[in-house]
Protein backbone atom coordinates (compact mmCIF):
# COMPACT_ATOMS: atom_id res chain seq x y z
CA UNK A 1 0.00 0.00 0.00
CA UNK A 2 1.39 3.73 -1.01
CA UNK A 3 0.87 5.67 2.21
CA UNK A 4 -0.55 8.56 -0.06
CA UNK A 5 -4.03 5.98 -0.70
CA UNK A 6 -4.97 7.01 2.51
CA UNK A 7 -5.25 10.63 1.69
CA UNK A 8 -7.04 10.02 -1.35
CA UNK A 9 -9.61 7.55 0.02
CA UNK A 10 -10.48 11.41 1.97
CA UNK A 11 -10.58 13.06 -0.66
CA UNK A 12 -11.19 10.93 -3.84
CA UNK A 13 -14.94 11.52 -4.43
CA UNK A 14 -16.95 8.12 -6.11
CA UNK A 15 -17.34 8.32 -9.60
CA UNK A 16 -20.28 6.56 -10.54
CA UNK A 17 -22.91 4.17 -9.20
CA UNK A 18 -25.38 5.14 -6.21
CA UNK A 19 -23.20 6.87 -4.35
CA UNK A 20 -21.93 8.65 -6.99
CA UNK A 21 -20.43 12.24 -5.34
CA UNK A 22 -19.50 10.76 -1.82
CA UNK A 23 -16.37 10.38 -1.00
CA UNK A 24 -14.71 6.79 -0.95
CA UNK A 25 -13.65 6.88 3.04
CA UNK A 26 -17.35 8.10 3.72
CA UNK A 27 -19.04 5.40 1.43
CA UNK A 28 -21.22 2.50 3.74
CA UNK A 29 -19.63 -0.61 4.62
CA UNK A 30 -22.65 -2.81 2.84
CA UNK A 31 -21.65 -0.58 -0.43
CA UNK A 32 -18.00 -1.63 0.35
CA UNK A 33 -19.04 -5.65 1.02
CA UNK A 34 -21.05 -5.33 -1.76
CA UNK A 35 -18.03 -4.81 -3.81
CA UNK A 36 -16.17 -7.29 -2.21
CA UNK A 37 -18.25 -9.75 -3.65
CA UNK A 38 -18.97 -8.85 -6.46
CA UNK A 39 -15.75 -7.42 -7.65
CA UNK A 40 -13.57 -4.14 -7.43
CA UNK A 41 -13.78 -2.22 -10.43
CA UNK A 42 -10.29 -1.86 -12.51
CA UNK A 43 -7.44 0.41 -11.79
CA UNK A 44 -7.63 3.32 -8.95
CA UNK A 45 -10.53 3.46 -7.93
CA UNK A 46 -10.89 -0.36 -7.63
CA UNK A 47 -7.84 0.11 -5.83
CA UNK A 48 -8.69 2.34 -3.39
CA UNK A 49 -12.17 0.94 -3.03
CA UNK A 50 -11.01 -2.76 -2.05
CA UNK A 51 -8.41 -0.48 0.71
CA UNK A 52 -11.30 1.18 2.48
CA UNK A 53 -13.28 -2.34 2.60
CA UNK A 54 -10.08 -3.38 4.59
CA UNK A 55 -10.57 -0.45 6.72
CA UNK A 56 -13.82 -0.80 7.57
CA UNK A 57 -13.85 -4.20 7.68
CA UNK A 58 -11.50 -4.34 10.40
CA UNK A 59 -13.01 -1.05 12.26
CA UNK A 60 -9.95 1.00 11.42
CA UNK A 61 -11.83 4.48 10.07
CA UNK A 62 -10.38 6.25 12.82
CA UNK A 63 -7.14 6.12 11.54
CA UNK A 64 -8.83 8.35 8.85
CA UNK A 65 -10.01 11.34 10.88
CA UNK A 66 -6.29 13.52 11.33
CA UNK A 67 -6.13 13.32 7.23
CA UNK A 68 -9.47 14.67 6.67
CA UNK A 69 -8.96 18.14 5.69
CA UNK A 70 -5.19 17.16 4.25
CA UNK A 71 -4.55 18.21 0.27
CA UNK A 72 -4.57 15.57 -2.27
CA UNK A 73 -1.21 14.29 -2.99
CA UNK A 74 -0.21 15.12 -6.36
Amino acid sequence: MNPDDLLKLVSTEMPFGKHQGILIADLPGNYLAWFAREGFPKGEIGRLLALMYEIDHNALGELLKPLRGRPRPG
